[in-house]
């Protein structure tokens, strides 16, 4: 049956929203299908607003693959911000993608991509506005089946109330793999309705299904139980990975966004994972092995691109870009080819070690020269051992001295409070730190109008990582700290004054915690904090902490346990922790071994180049570590 489109009832209400232009679809490169000539039809998620969720990396290339299937459609919802919520409400109009304007609750499956846990209240506004049961034992074969991926899948168990499924890992394949899963169920005239197609979903072995599994606790709250309630579902479900980039080079058309967006570029991933082995780091541990996109694919990537959107920047992503084997070689090549056009390239943050001026030279010679970021992490040398971030201070100062001398003017310095095993010290060492990147900026560039901001974050321990065990530093002694470190930086006014400082303090961080190690007893919380007006946690101007310690003391202590339980508590070697059944392909023995070395303050090298440390992931997974040089080059392509 064909699904009418929800704008003519929509259209009249944007007129008194703030940027109705987010909801109105359009976009180049967008795709609109015809309903009745496809088999299976995904709405895919991001549960943010429009202006964050569009530039996603991740749901652009699901939308894209999805869509090149001939009998497949999939069309994009973000979430609606709160004026427009309440006028759905009031007129009967329910969450719709912003392609063809069709209600979610009409397509086959909701895919939500959960880059950060802050969005888990969106999706709950999202399927009470779709008219989608919020808890999955309420739904039937006519509601969708809400799978959810990203990086916060590798622990959905917060969440597993309310999702249907949920993909660890690389989603490229996934997704058609679980297309011609629903396509062969339909095709059969959907025998066993709901549960059936659920579990042949489980039993591909990298589709979880959280009602499959109980889990049983102990007197003193900790889990004591975690397995399949019924046959035909495997006892742990394994992460996908993706090994051959270059045969999937996706997006190929990006979209380019009507409204702006926190990234107006086009971006290339050059590769994925990392072997760094930051112990803070959730995603360099859970995509490993590294796999980097050949410098040919590279060049067809970005020229492909920029012929179809139109965008004047590219963006050379990964989560160490400058760590590619090929880098020089891939922004010469891309600067030669693009000198003398408006096209710019950037590199995210990028890690002191891998920096060179002749790599942000060629980076820069269109012309756009903004400022450099580094992240060293911890202030430090103490604490840069105890996360594995081996960056020494005279690294530091070596390399921003050599672009200060090369002309550059400001330099950005991330860092995180609340590490393990953190003292005050430990923090305002970053104040010396950036006292220090002044003097030698003033020194090397023979001028006073150097800059320095300093960017801090609340540390928040992440499952598949060697601090999954830590406890997490409450948001006072992190807030304390934040104190004494400004003080620090303006002690000397001469320095201090030419010293951004960015935070945040520690509150949404020890709520993130929660929502990151927590199991099912939280979905509670979420639920809680929902009704009572939830929404878009990851702003700062939505964000009630008040409202989350009021919603985790109701429903989680009746239960034994209780907020600081789930977040400031160090956990035993020999506790089972709620996504222990998901496998990641990380050595749970390994890890603790990990944890071990960082309260020695011991380093590890990166495995890249060095012998194997036995983490698990590529014999578990069956992949290997996929390098250079490969010796192609860029095709010799003139610039547009």
């Amino acid at each position: 049956m064909s699904v009418e489109s929800v704008f003519p009832r929509l259209e009249p209400l944007l007129p008194r929203v703030a940027k109705p232009v987010q909801y109105v679809g359009g976009e180049l490169n967008a795709t609109v299908k015809d309903w009745d000539a496809t088999t299976v039809r995904w709405a895919l998620m991001y549960p943010d607003a429009y202006e964050v969720g569009l530039p996603n990396q991740g749901v652009m290339i699901l939308y894209e693959i999805l869509n090149e299937q001939p009998d497949v459609l999939a069309e994009r919802t973000y979430s609606v911000w709160p004026d427009l919520e309440k006028l759905m409400r009031a007129h009967d109009v329910p969450q719709f993608t912003v392609d063809g304007h069709r209600p979610v609750g009409a397509f086959d499956l909701l895919g939500v991509s959960f880059a950060t846990e802050l969005g888990y209240t969106n999706l709950l506004t999202a399927l009470d506005l779709a008219g989608v049961p919020i808890h999955a034992a309420d739904r039937t074969e006519d509601h969708p089946v809400v799978v959810a991926g990203g990086h916060s899948a590798f622990n959905p168990e917060p969440m597993a109330d309310f999702i249907d499924a949920a993909v660890l890992g690389d989603g490229e394949e996934a997704v058609l793999d679980i297309t011609a899963v629903v396509r062969g169920w339909k095709a059969e005239g959907s025998p066993g309705g709901r549960d059936e197609l659920l579990t042949r979903l489980a039993e591909t072995g990298s589709v979880y299904i959280p009602r499959f599994y109980d889990v049983k606790y102990g007197s003193a709250g900790e889990i004591t139980h975690i397995a399949p309630n019924r046959d035909r579902v495997p006892p742990r479900v394994a992460k996908r990975t993706t090994m051959d980039l270059d045969a999937w080079p996706y997006p190929k058309r990006p979209l380019v966004p009507l409204a702006e967006s926190v990234h107006e570029r086009m971006s290339v991933e050059i590769f994925r994972g990392c072997t760094r082995g930051c112990r803070f780091c959730q995603a360099g541990m859970i995509t490993r092995p590294v796999r980097e996109r050949s410098i040919q694919g590279i060049g067809d990537m970005v020229h492909n691109g920029l012929e179809a959107s139109g965008f004047e920047e590219v963006g050379l992503l990964s989560l160490s870009s400058a760590d590619h084997s090929e880098i020089a070689q891939i922004t010469k090549g891309l600067a030669d080819r693009y000198e003398g056009t408006n096209t710019g390239l950037s590199l995210p943050s990028t890690r002191v070690d891998a920096f060179n001026v002749d790599l942000a030279n060629e980076l820069s010679r269109n012309g756009r020269r903004s400022g450099l970021t580094f992240a060293p992490e911890g202030g430090s040398e103490r604490i840069r051992r105890v996360i594995n971030k081996m960056v020494s201070e005279e690294d530091l100062i070596r390399t921003v001295s050599a672009a200060f001398a090369n002309g550059w003017r400001q330099v950005k310095l991330y860092f995180m409070c609340g590490l393990p095993t953190e003292t005050d010290d430990d923090v305002l060492q970053i104040a010396a730190m950036a006292h220090e990147v002044i003097r030698a900026g003033r020194k090397a560039a023979g001028r006073n109008d150097i800059r320095c901001t300093i960017s801090i974050g609340g540390f928040v321990p992440k499952p598949h990582t060697p601090f999954q065990w830590a406890a997490q530093c409450d948001p006072d002694t992190v807030d304390d700290r934040l104190r004494k470190l400004r003080t620090a930086v303006n002690s000397d006014r001469g320095l201090g004054r030419n010293i951004g400082m960015r935070y945040h303090d520690g509150k949404p961080s020890l709520i993130e915690g929660l929502l990151s190690r927590g199991d099912r007893r939280v979905g509670k919380v979420i639920e809680r904090v929902w009704r009572d007006g939830g929404r878009f946690d990851g702003w700062s101007e939505h964000f009630k902490f008040d409202r989350w310690t009021a919603a985790a003391a109701a429903e989680l202590e009746p239960l034994g346990v209780s907020l600081a339980w789930f977040t400031t508590r160090e956990r035993a070697e020999d506790e089972i922790l709620p996504w222990d059944h998901l496998d990641s392909g990380l050595d749970k023995e390994w890890l603790w071994d990990d944890w071990q070395d960082a309260l020695a303050e011991q380093e590890l090298d990166d495995c890249r180049w060095t012998p194997c440390f036995d983490c698990g992931v590529c014999p578990t997974m069956g992949t290997a570590i996929e390098i250079g040089p490969t010796g192609r080059k860029l095709l010799p392509l003139n610039p547009v």
